[in-house]
């Protein structure tokens, strides 16, 4: 470029390139732009610094950028304020000064990116933040720091950011197979916007007006968090199938959610004081996204989200949410108060203690004291199966009731604040107490008539429980935790079984299960499954790999503490004590397998309660690509006289479980098993229901029945 921007831009004569040995990064050199009209030269930064867009005109090929391209109004954000004119030593500016955006909050946008959103604010309570959203890999996400909306993976396929080192690594990213082969994985990350319009679609999310943004429901505010948690993991098992760049952390929990927030889809991004629209009182949530998406705790990071409120013609802050998640020295023992410790107080990066300020987040939590409004308290606790991580549940509304500042461990003064809660909730902490209590053994459950349902079938107990009547029970079976096969279906293409000592590993293009599964493992290692597809190929019986490898999930047996309890109006169902995050195994449909012929003969001696059928036609979670949602196998299964607890679980038209067939190959041999999975997070002691799917038309009249599910999308029957 041979234009000169400035007497001071370039160096007098020539340069001897070979002489520059000391290259420093670009956020360390002095902006130097053109005066404007009547100004003087800017070269120092002063106390009132402000930058100059570039009058242009711009060399061919070069388009105005961000800071310095200002969008039209009509490409601003709808929630952006107006700006006002920006006043310095009492004399306005005829140019508006951008706000300040940390370098690395930018990347070069992808071809098909849509962009990322702007920085939010954080203050030093989330120093803790990253430790406590942990990744499904069980991987701690310490090492992100940054903007939480862009840190820790790349915008794009092409350059992959060293946060380590800051560096760029150019080149389309490789997978080498053991045979030597170079497998392109940039077109995964590229096909991401095609997968989010996908499940947009699938879910009637497109197009969200303002309405739907500003205010949502249960519905609403449902679909976005199952399209967000399948998107999330659809990026990790993307990213599963790609080398690991040193000094990157992964975050799909991040990533999923600006894919989202970008096209619009969020709900109550109207701050309110109060309850939320469709999240309840004890629901929960295993990533701080989550809550941003529907509007319960807008800051990605920060613990006190307040907003401003006008009172007397001046605005001040008032508290909306807190989350207490344990990064700093809260009192949360009790079921019904928190004593909440303000934010502040220490520097991120030099870690230096300092007394904490009446500011900010503390300054709203002291005018909700006064103003005595109602303050929505998310509590983190520790997630048993993931111990790195948290599970964040929403505990309800409190109300402020005395402030005062102490000495912390430190020596230096922190605020502390009181909550009590508002009564007449239903239970959300006090119930995890509650149930961590029965575990101990410390109190008993109420109602219990049998303590182990399985009589030492399974690996954890399954508690019987009757607190509703005098019933003892269900009727005579015997239990029995996997599937009688009198004999296997034909493989029609017989292969040989893994050779994976170690156990499958992702990214492994060798192994036979990693290839039948579509060139990916489909779980985690937590076990969660990452995508519901048609077909999920588990190891089987040839295959070498230990019994916890992470392709052989649903033959472990159960994993969380389920209850058999009797409902008021559906006999008996079933429900965990655990916490169960979308995608979770919950357990098998185990019985006999018997001859399809006999389902006639059970319909009409109406004894087809313990029927499993997968030939019915239920709706897929995902879209599936042709015909492949219709089940190929002719597989019936009875659990009358002999199953598991699966057998208790009953239909809903709005279900929280959705069941997947597993197949385990043994040479040219096929075993098909019915899976049970979380379709969302279920919160403890909710009812794990499935959809029993419809029946062919000539045989509908003879197998309604009256549906009690109680949702607001019951169609009044079952079959």
């Amino acid at each position: 470029m041979e234009r000169r921007f400035g007497s001071e831009s370039i160096p007098p004569g020539s340069v001897d390139k070979s002489r520059v040995l000391n290259v420093r990064p670009l956020r360390c050199l002095v902006p130097i732009f053109p005066s404007q009209p009547g100004m003087p030269a800017i070269s120092t930064p002063q106390a009132s610094f402000a930058c100059v867009p570039p009058t242009g005109p711009f060399p061919p090929g070069v388009a105005p950028f961000y800071p310095f391209f200002v969008p039209s109004e009509s490409q601003r954000p709808v929630e952006q304020n107006q700006q006002t004119p920006t006043v310095v030593n009492n004399q306005a500016r005829p140019y508006p000064v951008q706000s300040p955006v940390p370098l690395n909050s930018f990347r070069t946008p992808a071809p098909h990116a849509n962009g990322g959103t702007g920085p939010s604010r954080r203050s030093s309570r989330t120093r803790n933040s990253a430790q406590q959203d942990a990744d499904e890999d069980g991987n701690s996400n310490s090492q992100s720091q940054s903007d939480p909306y862009v840190s820790g993976y790349s915008m794009h396929g092409t350059d992959v950011e060293d946060t380590s080192n800051g560096r760029k690594q150019k080149g389309r990213p490789q997978k080498r197979t053991r045979s030597g082969k170079q497998e392109n994985l940039s077109s995964s990350t590229f096909d991401i916007d095609s997968i989010v319009n996908d499940l947009l679609t699938s879910f009637d999310l497109l197009g969200l007006d303002t309405y739907q943004r500003a205010d949502g429901d249960k519905n609403l505010a449902g679909c976005i968090l199952v399209v967000y948690n399948l998107l999330r993991r659809k990026i990790l098992q993307l990213d599963d199938s790609k080398d690991a760049t040193p000094g990157v952390t992964r975050r799909p929990d991040l990533r999923a959610a600006n894919l989202l927030m970008t096209k619009g889809i969020r709900t109550n991004i109207t701050k309110r004081i109060g309850a939320v629209p469709g999240v309840d009182v004890g629901d929960i949530f295993f990533f701080r996204m989550e809550m941003c998406l529907v509007g319960l705790h807008a800051p990605s990071m920060a613990g006190i989200d307040y907003m401003s409120v006008k009172i007397t013609g001046d605005e001040e802050p008032v508290a909306v949410s807190i989350v207490s998640s344990g990064g700093y020295e809260d009192d949360g023992e009790d079921a019904d108060v928190l004593v909440y410790s303000g934010q502040g107080g220490i520097n991120r990066r030099d870690k230096q203690v300092f007394d904490q300020k009446l500011e900010r987040g503390n300054l709203a939590l002291e005018k909700s004291l006064h103003r005595a409004n109602e303050v929505r308290v998310i509590r983190g606790l520790k997630d048993a199966a993931n111990p790195p991580g948290k599970v964040y549940v929403y505990d309800g509304l409190y109300k402020i009731h005395e402030s005062w500042v102490e000495k912390d461990k430190s020596g230096f003064n922190v605020f502390k604040y009181k909550l009590i809660r508002v009564p007449g909730q239903p239970e959300a902490f006090k119930l995890w107490k509650s149930i961590q209590q029965w575990k101990d053994g410390v109190s008993s459950r109420v109602g219990v008539v049998l303590p182990d349902l399985t009589s030492g079938a399974e690996n954890l107990p399954v508690s019987l429980v009757n607190d509703v009547d005098d019933e003892k029970g269900p009727a005579y079976f015997t239990y029995f935790p996997s599937l009688k096969y009198v004999k296997p279906f034909s493989s029609p293409k017989p292969s040989l079984g893994c050779s994976c000592v170690g156990g499958c590993q992702p990214g492994d293009h060798d192994c036979p299960c990693f290839e039948r599964n579509g060139g990916y493992l489909p779980y985690t290692s937590l076990g969660v499954l990452l995508s519901y597809n048609s077909m999920v190929h588990e190891c089987g019986p040839s295959c070498v790999c230990p019994p916890n490898c992470r392709n052989r999930v649903s033959q472990a047996g159960l994993r969380v503490r389920l209850e058999v309890f009797k409902t008021k109006d559906k006999g008996w169902g079933l429900r965990s004590w655990d916490p169960l995050r979308a995608g979770a195994f919950i357990c098998e449909y185990a019985g006999e397998v018997i001859d399809s012929s006999k389902l006639e003969e059970l319909g009409r001696e109406n004894d087809d309660k313990y029927i499993f059928d997968p030939s019915r036609t239920y709706k897929p979670l995902e879209a599936v690509p042709g015909d492949s949602s219709k089940f190929p196998f002719l597989l019936v299964i009875s659990a009358k006289n002999c199953g598991n607890v699966a057998r208790f679980m009953n239909h809903s038209c709005s279900p929280n479980v959705l069941w997947q067939p597993v197949i385990r190959e043994n040479n040219d041999e096929l075993y098909v098993h019915i899976a049970f999975y979380a379709i969302r997070h279920i919160p403890p002691m909710q009812e794990l229901t499935y959809d029993y799917g419809m029946v062919q038309p000539d045989k509908a009249d003879r197998w309604k029945k009256q549906c009690f599910c109680g949702s607001l999308k019951c169609r009044g029957y079952y079959y």
